[in-house]
């Protein structure tokens, strides 16, 4: 099992963003989230405009992230988010 933290999520989730909207990765300023009713989310800044995604979008850019930083392609299923007082991260089954 490989284990991402935080800043790894974030580096996904602006990379992802990055491509779907043609900017350049820092172009884009993530804070990830958690809380009962929502569960994992994240807001997101492209040039100033604020977006909010949900735990699918978070699974999709992960998904995505491994492939082009590890060339592991892995799946949703195998992807679990998970968070203490402290951090975030991403379990992820081989």
């Amino acid at each position: 099992m490989t284990r991402i933290y935080t800043d790894e999520i974030i580096n996904a989730v602006c990379l992802h963003m990055a491509d779907r909207r043609g900017v350049q990765p820092s172009d884009v300023e993530v804070q990830l989230a958690w809380d009962e009713e929502y569960g994992f989310t994240a807001e997101v800044w492209v040039k100033g405009r604020s977006q909010y995604i949900i735990e699918s979008n978070l699974l999709e850019a992960i998904e995505q992230y491994m492939y082009r930083q590890y060339s592991r392609r892995v799946f949703r299923t195998n992807i679990k988010l998970d968070v203490n007082e402290e951090e975030m991260w991403a379990d992820i089954e081989d």
